[in-house]
């Protein structure tokens, strides 16, 4: 039961020590002195705003993702479009079936007809 009694005072303390900054905010604000109104900023609430406002959104979320993309390439490192060029084989399919030949694996009937076939 001793906590109950400790956390409503915990709390009453709370609410009698915010009770001057409740006094405060509720008082009449001061227009002049933080530059609220219509006029804010000493702008005189004029068409400037509404042009660059967004021009200069436009502006910084185009640098932004032009800065994302060119961090993103360079981490990823180069990129190619076409895989690289590959010098063609210097063995001939001829070159192939007499290699093919020697080891054994087709007899001398086989390979004539193959290179016959190849010869057209």
């Amino acid at each position: 039961m001793t906590r109950i009694w400790i956390s409503v005072a915990a709390a009453a303390g709370s609410a009698i020590a915010l009770l001057p900054v409740a006094a405060w905010a509720q008082a009449s604000p001061d227009f002049d002195r933080y530059g609220w109104g219509p006029h804010m900023m000493g702008w005189g609430g004029g068409w400037f705003g509404m042009i660059f406002g967004p021009i200069f959104m436009i502006l910084v979320l185009a640098l932004v993702i032009a800065v994302a993309v060119l961090i993103v390439r360079w981490l990823g490192g180069p990129w190619h479009a076409a895989a690289p060029h590959q010098p063609p084989s210097a063995r001939t399919p001829l070159d192939i079936l007499k290699e093919r030949l020697a080891r054994g694996e087709i007899d001398k009937e086989e390979f004539e007809e193959r290179r016959r076939i190849l010869g057209e």
